[in-house]
Parts: structure tokens; sequence; C-alpha cells
């Protein structure tokens, strides 16, 4: 690992608790009706998540141009690179690690699928990204995310699946994972134990309330991952800088979920 990859990911991972709260502001072709829900106002949810102070911002490249300049210095910048829907309707990498560098990002993030016909062209992307990365010093963090075709094409988060993820990461040389959390404090801890870079789960499905995105985060961490990346389950309940406060709460202070919620006043 090069001194630059170092230096970024120290930034990724500076605060004093070791871990990572990050925040997902980078849905975009699989976010839905533009008009509604959290995402509706961009600008406006990168501004409420960003006044939650979480330690780094996942955001597409053209959305960073636009948007980031009057938030560079209060996060760490991390360039999302993968673009798809679960069909496979959508499949494009849209960044480079050479465009996070221009960016000043700390990170390139590449979100993929995996499982089905496509799964070999994803980690195609992974490897390839991981191996212009370290021209630049430059980490990646992937985003991985399992499929079941039985009706359709959905994301799932079953323990065998999971562990499939986390080890398509590791293998392709990245070097952080970013993965759902399976709902099985055991099976999640030895996927955990077993895997040699830092391992973040993703937010996940919406949940029906907030408490229950801060248990699920609460139980990841006790399992020994190192952090959240959250994305629905932060703008997507009612005050995203509560909730924001109510993660960080978990993930850096140690604290339950409901003493979490209580703290943040959520």
């Amino acid at each position: 690992m090069s001194l630059g990859t170092k230096v970024r990911l120290a930034r990724l991972f500076s605060h004093p608790s070791g871990n990572l709260f990050g925040g997902a502001v980078d849905h975009f072709v699989g976010y839905g009706d533009v008009r509604k829900g959290g995402l509706a106002d961009l600008p406006g949810a990168l501004a409420r998540v960003m006044a939650g102070k979480p330690d780094y911002v996942s955001i597409q490249p053209g959305t960073a141009r636009h948007l980031w300049p009057q938030y560079a210095g209060k996060a760490s910048l991390v360039i999302q690179a993968g673009c798809f829907t679960p069909d496979d309707r959508i499949s494009e990498l849209i960044a480079t690690p050479e465009d996070a560098v221009r960016a000043g990002a700390d990170a390139l993030a590449v979100a993929i699928p995996v499982r089905g016909a496509t799964e070999g062209k994803y980690i195609r992307w992974l490897t390839d990204s991981v191996n212009a990365a370290a021209r630049y010093g430059m980490p990646v963090v992937a985003h991985i995310y399992p499929r079941d075709f039985t009706d359709g094409a959905k994301i799932v988060f079953t323990p065998d699946e999971i562990a499939y993820a986390a080890r398509i990461g590791y293998e392709s040389g990245v070097d952080v994972i970013k993965i759902g959390y399976t709902g099985d404090f055991e099976s999640f801890r030895e996927t955990v134990r077993t895997c040699p870079v830092p391992v973040v789960i993703a937010g996940g499905p919406k949940t029906d309330t907030l408490l229950g995105a801060l248990q699920q985060t609460a139980d990841a961490i006790r399992a020994g991952a190192r952090g959240a990346v959250v994305g629905r389950n932060l703008w997507g309940h009612g005050d995203p800088q509560k909730a924001a406060l109510a993660f960080r709460g978990v993930i850096h202070d140690g604290l339950s979920a409901q003493d979490a919620l209580a703290k943040a006043g959520a």
C-alpha cells in the first residue's frame, strides 16, 4: 500500500473511535421518481446531510462538480464511479481514479452488483479500478450488492450472499468494503472476522423507523464492522441532521440505538 493510499484512508477513519460514519447521496439512476422523497431536492439533501457532520460523503462526479466546493474541508469526498440498475438496464462505470484525484477526493467508490450473467463484467470494474487507483495512491471503496433473479432482479442481504460479496471485494484488492447487514449477528461477525480489510455496512433498504436502522447499525458495530455509510435511512427519515447525530452516537460513541436516538432528540 502506497503512502498516498495510507494517508487518504487515515482521513476516512480519522475519528478517534477508529470507525467511519459516511453519508451516501449517490443513488442517481437507482433512486426512482426524482420528484419525490428525500433526494427530490438534491442540493438541499446534501446540505442537511452535511449538517449532521459525517466523516465522508459519497456522490457522483457531476454532483461533486456542482455542489461540493462549499463543503470542501468539512468532510472527506468520495467519488462514486459505479452506475447500474439491478436488472442491468443501465450498467456504466462513470468515473476513474484520475477523476477522483482531479476532484480532490479521498477515495473512489465503485458500486457493483454480483450474481447473474453479467457478474464478471462488474468484477472487472473493481479490478481495473484497483489497478488504476494504485498509480495515484487512491483508495477504492467497493459497494457490493448481491442479486437474486428468482422474481425479477432484486438486491438481497442473506448471510451466504453477503459473505460472497465480501469475498469478491477483498479478492479484487479493494481497500474498504461496504456490504449490507444480514440481520444475523453470528453470520455477519464471521464474515467480518475473516475479511482482511475494513468492512462498513450499507444503510440497506429504508427501515420503518429510524430506531430500526440504528439498531442494525449497532449490531453490525458489535459484530466488528468499522462503521456505516447511510443513504435512505439518513435522508429518508424526517430530520436528516438529527438522524445523522443519532448514527454518530452509535458509530462513534458506542451508544445503544435507544440512547443515541434520545440524545439526538430524533
